[in-house]
């Protein structure tokens, strides 16, 4: 294999070969290739986009670049969910145990917040005691036995993918679909999974901010995961707000466990929870039909059931085994609140969603820098919905945040993100569409 010859059929517009696309990957995942080199790769890429034959075929060498997980001794249908990112999307943390409480094995393998989005992984790590990266034996024990485990990759799992983005990151080479479905689909892959839901945000607060274009992602990522034997749909989520009623990482832990003990219901959050877990058990033949599902997913809720899944999960990781019992006991609290003013009467017709992310990487709950400690107690809570009428002065959030002068900022801040009319406005529904 000459790289620079893949790297030029590319270049010119050729469409490659599955042994070319193999030999490329296995190189650059044994360090065999310059960052030049796959730099220039992923800007072909950029620039004269790939067949589907051909991100299918990316897709399955970047999977086979490390460790494959097998679950052959776990008698349930293997599945999981990935979402693109948004702002108060925690539906990872209660789906798992649901989808688990309903039969399913759920071995979840989420990231860390990117820009303006808030991650899987930051938000569990504000529970003491939780490993996000444990050894493969018990993330295996941990899914046969408790039926789902949220954790981190490891940096056996799909290695090529964690230095070809690298290289993406600093050459404008992200925003490219097949590599985009290349990267979230080898790690799922590899993951061993039997079925995949998608959950493709769009919206101002989400990465593809147009429908058209989030349809195209969404399009390649069910063609490509469905040709690598994957069973996969995907369904394209509102992001122009804030998914749940909150944006940081222990108040959307204190959310989660909310949810789960029933105290959630009716709201935007539980619609898209409850259809992703009906596609999920529809897709892995747990049930017939939607409704099916949909009332499977409601009693593993009503019942206790998926709140002891979750529980259990989060013993079996080393986190305390009664935070649903005491979450005030290991759920560290900021130390100022302050709610957030509305500036007039009216009805709030709209936000900025990904200002509200960037408000809470201000706070000090995200990360400016790989390197940045985050402050797990900080964000913004009791999140009024789009649609609500309020009169001035009433209070449309709280912040939580480390001192006096953050929370003076912050609500400033989050009073700018909102926009407030004197007519209702019209909302568009929060799922957008399946494919």
């Amino acid at each position: 294999m000459i790289p620079q010859e893949i790297i030029r059929r590319k270049r010119d517009g050729d469409e490659l070969d599955a042994a070319e696309i193999s030999s490329f990957i296995a190189a650059l995942a044994a360090g065999q290739l310059s960052e030049g080199q796959i730099g220039a790769f992923a800007m072909a890429v950029w620039f004269k986009g790939m067949s589907r034959t051909e991100t299918v075929a990316l897709t399955l060498a970047m999977a086979d670049s490390g460790d494959r997980l097998q679950w052959a001794d776990v008698d349930r249908p293997i599945a999981d969910k990935h979402s693109t990112g948004g702002v108060g999307d925690n539906v990872s943390l209660m789906l798992a145990p649901i989808a688990a409480a309903c039969g399913l094995a759920v071995p979840m393998i989420s990231g860390r917040g990117l820009g303006h989005t808030g991650g899987t992984l930051d938000k569990l790590e504000s529970i003491p005691g939780y490993m996000i990266t444990p050894d493969a034996d018990l993330f295996h024990k941990v899914v046969k036995e408790a039926g789902c485990a949220i954790i981190g990759q490891t940096g056996t799992l799909a290695p090529a993918d964690g230095r070809l983005y690298a290289v993406r990151d600093v050459t404008a080479t992200v925003d490219s679909i097949p590599l985009i479905t290349a990267s979230i689909l080898s790690k799922k892959l590899a993951a061993g999974l039997e079925t995949l839901v998608l959950d493709v945000k769009v919206g101002n607060g989400a990465f593809m901010a147009d429908r058209g274009q989030a349809e195209i992602l969404a399009q390649s990522l069910v063609e490509v995961a469905n040709g690598a034997g994957v069973k996969t749909s995907a369904l394209i989520t509102d992001m122009n707000q804030p998914l749940a009623d909150c944006a940081g990482n222990a108040v959307e832990m204190r959310n989660c466990l909310d949810f789960l003990a029933g105290r959630k219901a009716d709201t935007r959050l539980e619609t898209v929870v409850l259809a992703f877990a009906a596609e999920m058990l529809v897709k892995s033949g747990i049930a017939a039909s939607s409704d099916e599902a949909e009332g499977m997913a409601r009693r593993a809720l009503s019942s206790g059931k998926a709140a002891e899944v979750f529980a259990r999960m989060v013993s079996m990781l080393g986190g305390p085994a009664d935070l649903i019992e005491n979450p005030d006991r290991y759920l560290a609290r900021a130390p100022v609140a302050k709610p957030v003013p509305a500036a007039r009467s009216g009805w709030l017709a709209a936000c900025d969603t990904r200002g509200i992310g960037v408000s809470v990487i201000d706070l000090g709950g995200g990360r400016r820098h790989p390197a940045d400690r985050i402050d797990h107690r900080v964000g913004f809570s009791e999140l009024l919905p789009l649609g609500t009428r309020v009169n001035a002065g009433e209070p449309i959030a709280l912040v939580h945040a480390a001192d006096d002068a953050a929370a003076e900022r912050a609500v400033a801040a989050l009073a700018a993100h909102y926009r407030i009319t004197e007519e209702k406005p019209e909302l568009t529904p929060v799922i957008a569409g399946l494919i």
